[in-house]
């Protein structure tokens, strides 16, 4: 068996374009225009590049878009000013701040300060209640990208044994809560997890999220299954000259495709839709503060 490869990108590519919609809806019927700020403390290479990505994209789509870039060593203090700021800015819908932060920082301080009806990242404590209980607002951007990209292979969901390999805030956690509301049996194994390839085998959907390269054995997805691979990790290349790496998720890619009926790819699959997805939060929440509904292809 050869899977169908899931193009994470080419549907993120469609997502925006629907959140497109959205915001033109927004503007034209109600005067309002989504905004999303974004804040950035100290230069991480890879942030830097990624939080470019989330500010060109947020244009792209029509919205409203801030970028704040505080040196290394600015206070703790001062950032969450900064954010106590943003909460208060009628014209800023959604806050995120960049991580990781600078060590003098509590990141956890500082999540904390985000207005829930701002968290686009579904990062606060009220926000991942509203998840657990199943409340309307954001939903943990990576997560809500994996369900889209589950629901467009394979439809209807429920029934399905769901196997999550990380119990990670930021992807396991969350990944487990909207699978449960699709009616799946879901599974959270992790590293620890006794006879781990027997539990993934017995999986009609496997989501990798566990954050170690090719851990996930070709010979251990049961045929047919779908798989998630959520994992970026770099590897040395030196086939490719001196100091170069290589791209791997978190399943050995080439044998579990050979068993499995569909699976994402890395790159290309599921990171694609970490930034469509944080766009549709930021539709989400615009609507919410807004007291509109929100539209109902951008949420679970």
């Amino acid at each position: 068996m050869t899977a169908k490869i899931i193009d994470g990108k080419s549907y993120a590519e469609g997502l925006r374009g629907r959140i497109a919609g959205h915001v033109q809806r927004l503007k034209a019927e109600h005067g309002i225009t989504p905004g999303l700020a974004v804040v950035i403390v100290g230069y991480d290479p890879g942030s830097q590049i990624y939080v470019s990505q989330k500010a060109k994209q947020t244009v792209e789509v029509g919205m409203h878009s801030e970028k704040y870039e505080l040196p290394e060593e600015t206070p703790e203090a001062d950032v969450l000013a900064l954010v106590e700021k943003l909460n208060r800015d009628p014209a800023i819908h959604g806050i995120l701040v960049q991580l990781p932060v600078p060590r003098h920082i509590d990141p956890n301080k500082i999540i904390a300060t985000i207005s829930p009806d701002k968290d686009v990242d579904c990062f606060t404590p009220a926000s991942v209640g509203k998840l657990q209980i199943g409340l309307p607002g954001p939903v943990s951007c990576t997560p809500l990208g994996c369900l889209m990209l589950l629901r467009d292979t394979l439809g209807s969901l429920a029934g399905l044994n769901a196997v999550i390999v990380g119990r990670s805030n930021l992807v396991g956690k969350p990944m487990a809560q909207l699978l449960l509301r699709e009616n799946c049996t879901v599974t959270v194994a992790h590293s620890r997890t006794r006879d781990l390839a027997d539990v993934v085998r017995g999986a009609d959907i496997v989501v990798a999220a566990v954050g170690r390269p090719e851990m996930i054995k070709g010979d251990w997805i049961k045929p047919g299954a779908t798989v998630i691979d959520v994992g970026i990790n770099r590897l040395p290349a030196p086939e490719r000259g001196e100091g170069k790496t290589r791209i791997v998720g978190d399943v050995e890619f080439k044998a579990a495709a050979e068993q499995a009926g569909a699976i994402t790819p890395v790159p290309g699959g599921v990171g694609p839709m970490t930034i469509a997805c944080l766009l549709a939060n930021t539709v989400t929440t615009a609507s919410l503060i807004n007291g509109l509904e929100p539209p109902k292809d951008l949420t679970p």
